[in-house]
């Protein structure tokens, strides 16, 4: 399943089903097929990311290039990696006091 994450305020963000449900719960929203972040719930939700983000830094080998010399579709990519466009999203929609809505 594919999530997309949208907003008046920046372009797309699609991410696998997965990875969106674990981001989603993260913010404090249900993985429901349909939902939105308004744009009161933007500040927690963005302050959640940075938290994941930021936790992903500490665990151990994530600075390592033990994945440089794999092929590009063998290297993981951590959750952490596939936080940082929504948050991204997030910011913008912030800035322009827009919501972010998935599954419309």
């Amino acid at each position: 399943m594919i999530v997309t994450f949208k907003s008046k305020a920046a372009g797309d963000v699609i991410m696998f089903g997965e990875s969106a449900h674990q981001l989603m719960k993260v913010m404090g929203k249900d993985p429901d097929p349909q939902g939105i972040i308004t744009a009161e719930q933007l500040p927690a939700a963005i302050a959640a990311l940075k938290g994941v983000i930021e936790e992903g830094r500490r665990q151990p080998g994530a600075n390592d290039d033990e994945d440089a010399d794999k092929p590009a579709m063998t290297q993981h990519v951590s959750l952490a990696q596939r936080a940082v466009p929504l948050l991204e999203l997030l910011e913008w929609a912030h800035r322009k006091n827009a919501p972010v809505m998935w599954g419309i």
